[in-house]
């Protein structure tokens, strides 16, 4: 059938048919605003050509799955960030999780550690060991990693600002192992311009700051193969409240300048672009994220080969890994949370993700129990090896509305990349506030629509329950964890050359100063066993701290 005899009978479906049956008094759009057609068919991807903009798994653009054979090879890595307390207490729930069948680690750490603060810094009082686990030494990493064989698992870090300090940290707890750097393998998120667009917890200016991520590139291309030095990350920008193209293009525009800064540097993209990894929201609206996925990946190959001239295959690959939306998650009736997260699963499984963590139903009101968190990983598991999901790749390509949806995103976020672009770059749109602009732009209209009641929150603006008790479980944070943890670093201090100690931090400045890898210094700073307050101070002292200008 030609495009327009499908119109024509398109037009008199829609006059004799559908205009016939009563509409709901509803806003089809999708969670980003973008108004959905009642049907969609081949007019609607005219133009597609399927070798040029689909093509087969495993081959470019790489739109249908990075992998020849997808899941029916490998099942994605699954974990579940997790991280509380101490590192003696986060280290019990680890080796839950791996007994419960998870199969990569994923730490969350606590304000102090992703500010680069010591628990006995004044700053840090009130916040050690809640929203995640306490690393001030390379004592605690070793504590949180016992009984925990580094070159059989890998290990997700989100942490930025102090991701050099960290991953010298967890290198140095390998090497203590008697496991080599080689072997080792994870991610350091690593990606602080997106602290600066969304999450703010950055410490050094940007430029600096692109400098350490540089020699963390070429230090781990060297001596860290199997490393992923950055997880370049759309996941805060959503939770900001982006929509999925802001969310993917602002994603792919920070990926750009981490490029361009490890060919700014003098390193080669082939030697350093196979191990940036990158990180996406899984949202409630199931097929705009499944097409959100298929478009990162063709923007990806397409920026790869064509911009920046790889030449390894590897270098193409966009691979990710999803968590789904806490921004979905609500305080009231939590036990619909399950839900929302394996309907926001299934979306990041169809649409090829390496990687996933499931948000657990409690997420909303504290850092997750035993049972929230065991339920969640379950959740995964089902998905699986129960719906059939993984068994064919790609299972939605061809869909009309899929397809008109990945092509549809891709375009906006390419708008959008143009835009940023004739700014002068992610470092100038970040100066002039627009990224923060377009995201509360963006927040402000979804917040409106759920406050009017155009858009339906499942017992938050519709089927609410009266007089609600939450009467869930919640993990509760012990008080006397800072004390205890403040009493374990005073030890370390004790007991540690403090002369070696100097050394290795002098050596560190010397080098900031200078134009020297920074890696090799800070390493050493971490056997010495500086804490990550002392390390992060000498950056300090030669780099300063950002200070964001107000936007109105």
């Amino acid at each position: 059938m030609d495009s327009g005899s499908y119109e024509r009978e398109k037009k008199r479906w829609y006059e004799e048919t559908y205009l016939d049956s009563q509409e709901r008094d509803v806003d089809f759009n999708t969670v980003s605003g973008d108004p959905v057609d009642p049907l969609y068919g081949p007019s609607d991807i005219e133009g597609l050509d399927y070798f040029k903009d689909l093509g087969f798994p495993g081959e470019y653009p790489y739109t249908r799955g990075i992998r020849g054979n997808m899941y029916r090879g490998r099942l994605w890595t699954m974990r579940q960030f997790s991280g509380f307390g101490t590192a003696e207490e986060t280290n019990k729930r680890y080796k839950f999780l791996l007994a419960s069948g998870q199969t990569g680690l994923s730490v969350a750490f606590d304000m102090p550690t992703i500010m680069g603060r010591d628990s006995d810094d004044p700053l840090s009082e009130g916040e050690v060991g809640r929203c995640g686990v306490a690393i001030d030494t390379v004592v605690d990493m070793q504590t949180l990693f016992e009984g925990i064989p580094l070159d059989r698992v890998t290990t997700s870090m989100t942490t930025n600002a102090p991701a050099c300090v960290l991953l010298a940290f967890y290198l140095v707890t390998g090497e203590r192992q008697g496991v080599s750097f080689k072997q080792m393998g994870g991610t350091i998120q690593n990606d602080i311009l997106k602290e600066y667009i969304a999450q703010k917890s950055w410490i050094f200016p940007p430029r600096p700051s692109l400098r350490i991520i540089t020699d963390i590139m070429e230090f781990c291309s060297r001596e860290v193969p199997r490393w992923n030095t950055i997880s370049i990350s759309g996941y805060h920008i959503r939770e900001a409240g982006s929509t999925a193209a802001q969310e993917l293009a602002f994603t792919i525009a920070d990926g750009i300048t981490y490029v361009q800064a490890g060919i700014d540097a003098g390193l080669d993209v082939d030697d350093f672009a196979p191990r940036l990894s990158f990180f996406f929201n899984a949202h409630i609206d199931f097929f705009e994220e499944i097409a959100k996925y298929r478009a990162a990946r063709r923007m990806w190959a397409k920026i790869m080969k064509e911009r920046f001239k790889a030449k390894k295959k590897e270098s193409l690959l966009l691979r990710f890994h999803t968590q789904t939306a806490g921004c979905s998650l609500t305080a009231q009736q939590p036990e619909n949370n399950i839900v929302r997260t394996a309907v926001e699963g299934l979306a990041a499984v169809l649409g090829g993700t390496q990687s996933l963590h499931t948000n657990s139903m409690d997420e909303v009101l504290a850092l997750p129990t035993e049972k929230a968190v065991e339920i969640a990983l379950r959740t995964q598991q089902i998905l699986a090896y129960e719906t059939g999901v993984t068994n064919t790749i790609d299972p939605l390509a061809g869909s009309y509305y899929v397809e008109y949806l990945t092509n549809r995103i891709e375009k906006e976020a390419w708008d959008y990349i143009e835009e940023i672009e004739q700014q002068g770059g992610v470092l100038k749109a970040i100066e002039n506030g627009y990224f923060q602009r377009e995201i509360a732009d963006a927040a402000y209209r979804y917040q409106m629509e759920v406050e009017k009641g155009r858009r339906v929150v499942v017992g938050v603006n519709r089927f609410k329950r009266e007089n609600e008790k939450i009467e869930i479980e919640i993990l509760k944070i012990d008080p006397a964890v800072e004390k205890k943890q403040i009493e374990k670093l005073r030890k370390v201090k004790e007991e540690r050359n403090s002369t070696e100690v100097e050394r290795a931090l002098r050596e560190l400045k010397r080098r900031a100063e200078g134009s020297e890898n920074l890696m090799p210094a800070i390493l050493d700073c971490a056997r010495a066993h500086a804490t990550i307050g002392e390390i992060i101070g000498e950056l300090k002292a030669v780099f300063g701290e950002y200070r964001e200008k107000p936007i109105f």
